[in-house]
């Protein structure tokens, strides 16, 4: 008995293959395609489009039918700066719809449509771009930092002495990393094939993470100042890289000079830049104990010396909430050429793009909703420049990302957790990222589902350019997670193979662990790097992180084509990702399972399917074609990338 596979089943997506162009403009008329396989037994087809609220029922035409296939095709009128739309296939006695999130004999809701929008994408740099995230205390030490006495906040480390897990020492712990010694390391990002480097934030500030910045106005001297960065961003431009930044738009730190001017006067500009307990519009008492109440805090009534009556990220002193009904709040930050956002973006500094911290949680507060304005005005200073705007978002983002803001979002809930749910080693304890409970082991086809939930509820455009990864400085390691190298690599696999920006934390491509976030910023063990080897660095493991990244920017179907899902068993899943030139089946398996039948037409006669990628650490699944069909043998844990040769994508 083998897996079902899917491709008895009617597809689109919003890949070049089903829809003519990806960037539109209003009164743009777009041709738009569907594939239904033979056998489906549809009796027509039609193209269901929002237009001003209301739908139009678009007849749609037979442009090719051949022995396995029909391709129907409709003209699609852009007539809304967001266009919904949806396939109804008729049958003799009802009828399907075919939405962004499957297949349904069943009405479902709108959430779940296709969409196109009039609004522009990333920058096209972004096409072929894998991102490498970097936490500057810890990566790499210049000699100029020895040289550099320690902040007065620190707590000072040795370089492989352990991250703290939790608590007042995670936030002061002080390796010294800085910008020089990133710099000096750039051999090592090319090694590896990153070509865009993401660096949490660089301002001064009272705490190894930095999100606490106390100006905004300058680089950190812990770091190398306001001239490291901008070494820093030469050289990586030197090499045909991208360098972006992070910026917190939700809030400052308590020592920031905002901050501190507002609490010296709070009738001054800067008050109005934050929220106090006597302006609240909902009970601030009530507000402090719930807050306080979900990290398991104490209420503080006041922090060295200062009243705690205003708010803060998560009820976290350090951190005050900024106030965006303020308008001079705006120019400071996001809008216009003095602004924080726009300055780093030019010379001398040069950054390529940023990463919004919290971006979710900015500029809401009760009543008060300015997200958002405050993301397409960041997108507006971040365009002038061609550059990428990266919003962090643990949550679902249906309502928050239409494409007029953030081009990219880390992709916690379409990508990660799932990932994890389904690589996870059995009864594990660690915390499931934000949920207060272990990472739960699901099945397969729960983890697809919950990746076509919430990716299928954005446009393609934006889906197709997520930030993906298998975890941050903010949450525990992949190689922790699993527990087992092989089930890295499936999960490696995965994340190269699929769509959207493949991103990694540095660490990761050697094995790196760690338990949560604060215990996964771990140092990099350079001298280990140098050895070959040693206790933190298995140097294998970077030879398939640099094998699928060759993978990845070495083939257009990876980098930019469309997503059909083939099989979804409980230990296997497998999908193709097309272009009209390309076709590429990836298989992944996490367990021994049933294996699979594909349908032989995946392939042209006479050819053999030709391997890209197999496991070294996993194995490699067989493939092998009768003539009739594909068939995966049921290995596992194993991976498996196929290029299927022939042009039968091609519409």
């Amino acid at each position: 008995m083998t897996a079902p596979h899917l491709l008895d089943r009617p597809h689109h997506d919003g890949s070049s293959l089903y829809v003519d162009g990806r960037e539109f403009s209003l009164g743009d008329v777009v041709t738009v395609r569907l594939r239904v396989p033979r056998g489906f037994g549809e009796t027509g087809v039609l193209l269901r489009v929002s237009r001003d609220g209301d739908p139009l029922k678009l007849p749609a035409r037979v442009v090719r039918d051949d022995a396995h296939e029909r391709w129907y095709s409709v003209d699609m009128p852009v007539d809304n700066p967001v266009v919904s739309y949806r396939w109804l296939l008729r049958r003799e006695h009802d009828y399907v719809w075919l939405t962004n999130r499957g297949l349904f004999a069943r009405d479902v809701s709108d959430v779940g449509d296709f969409r196109v929008t009039v609004f522009g994408g990333a920058p096209e740099w972004a096409d072929d771009v894998v991102g490498y995230q970097v936490f500057p205390d810890r990566f790499a030490r210049s000699a100029a930092a020895d040289a550099r006495p320690a902040p007065e906040w620190a707590v000072p480390a040795g370089w492989d002495d352990e991250p703290a897990r939790e608590g007042e020492a995670a936030v002061r712990q002080f390796f010294g990393g800085d910008l020089d010694g990133i710099a000096g390391k750039l051999d090592h990002l090319q090694a590896l094939g990153v070509n865009l480097l993401y660096l949490t934030p660089f301002f001064p500030a009272r705490s190894a993470h930095r999100y606490d910045a106390s100006t905004f106005g300058q680089v950190d001297p812990a770091l190398g100042g306001d001239e490291a960065l901008a070494k820093l961003a030469r050289a990586v431009h030197e090499r045909g890289m991208r360098l972006i930044g992070d910026l917190t738009t939700n809030h400052t730190g308590d020592r920031h000079e905002w901050f501190q001017k507002a609490l010296a006067d709070r009738r001054s500009v800067e008050g109005g830049f934050y929220y106090w307990a006597e302006d609240a519009p909902i009970d601030f008492a009530r507000w402090q104990r719930s807050q306080a109440d979900q990290w398991g805090a104490v209420v503080e009534t006041e922090v060295d010396g200062v009243p705690f009556d205003y708010v803060s990220w998560l009820g976290v002193p350090s951190l005050p909430k900024l106030n965006w009904g303020s308008r001079e709040l705006w120019g400071r930050m996001v809008s216009g050429p003095d602004s924080v956002m726009a300055r780093y973006l030019h010379e001398p500094f040069g950054l390529d793009g940023w990463r919004i911290d919290v971006a979710h949680m900015t500029g809401r507060y009760a009543a008060d909703d300015y997200y958002a304005e405050v993301a397409r005005a960041a997108r507006a200073t971040v365009d002038e420049v061609g550059g990428l705007l990266v919003g962090e978002h643990f949550y679902d983002l249906y309502n928050d990302q239409l494409g007029d803001g953030w081009q990219s979002v880390m992709n916690y809930q379409g990508f990660i957790k799932p990932l994890w749910s389904w690589l996870t080693r059995p009864a594990t304890d660690l915390g499931f990222a934000d949920m207060p409970l272990p990472i739960p082991r699901r099945p397969g086809e729960a983890v697809v589902a919950t990746m076509r939930d919430f990716d299928g509820s954005v446009p393609w455009l934006l889906h197709s350019r997520q930030w993906n990864m298998l975890g941050s400085h903010d949450t525990a390691r992949i190689a922790t997670i699993t527990g087992d190298p092989r089930l890295v690599e499936v999960g490696a696999t995965w994340l190269f193979t699929y769509p959207g920006i493949p991103a990694l934390f540095a660490g990761d491509e050697g094995g790196a662990l760690g338990d949560n976030g604060e215990h996964s910023r771990t140092s990099m063990p350079w001298d280990q790097i140098a050895a070959g080897g040693g206790p933190r660095w298995d140097a294998s493991t970077f030879e398939r992180y640099r094998s699928l990244i060759a993978l990845r920017r070495g083939s257009a179907a990876l980098s930019d084509g469309g997503l059909r899902w083939a099989v979804i068993a409980g230990d296997a899943i497998a999908y193709l990702r097309e272009t009209a030139e390309e076709r590429v089946l990836v298989v992944l398996a996490r367990a021994p399972w049933e294996g699979a039948r594909l349908p032989g037409w995946l392939v042209d006669a006479g050819e053999r399917p030709e391997l890209l990628y197999g496991g070294s650490a996993a194995g490699t699944p067989g493939l092998s074609f009768d003539g009739d069909h594909l068939l995966v043998s049921g290995d596992g844990p194993a991976v498996g990338v196929w290029r299927l040769a022939g042009g039968r994508a091609a519409r």
